[in-house]
């Protein structure tokens, strides 16, 4: 019986020394990771902030322009309202009748080329 007592004993002792030995590679791997977290958390931290000054400015910029351009685009607005105003006063036409005339006109020089062109590849032949 003693040595069967002994062999549990070894058996346990053997046991135990592994599970320190575990848990001290354990804990090394877990602190190691937790300073690599704390590093990792410090460098996006500074990159965060390093984008953040840089694109403050570049966003202001961004915005002066979307401004200017809008101020641009209704000034030109205005000039477009303007001068129709000042064709429809002269000329006496509305803007549609203009429109139907441009697109008279545009019809009729296509057919106009369409009928040349065919008299060429005739004449071609």
């Amino acid at each position: 019986m003693e040595t069967s007592q002994i062999l549990l004993n070894n058996g346990l002792a053997f046991l135990a020394i592994s599970t320190g030995v575990m848990f001290v590679i354990v804990g090394g791997f877990l602190i190691k990771l937790i300073i690599d977290a704390a590093r990792l958390t410090r460098n996006i931290d500074e990159t965060t902030s390093v984008v953040r000054n840089e694109l403050r400015p570049t966003l202001r910029e961004l915005s002066e322009s979307l401004h200017t351009l809008n101020d641009f685009m209704k000034s030109t607005d205005k000039g477009i309202d303007k001068v129709k105003d000042a064709v429809e006063g002269a000329l006496g036409v509305s803007t549609a009748t203009l429109s139907k005339l441009k697109f008279i006109s545009g019809s009729l020089i296509s057919g106009l080329y369409k009928g040349f062109s065919t008299v060429v590849k005739l004449f071609q032949k």
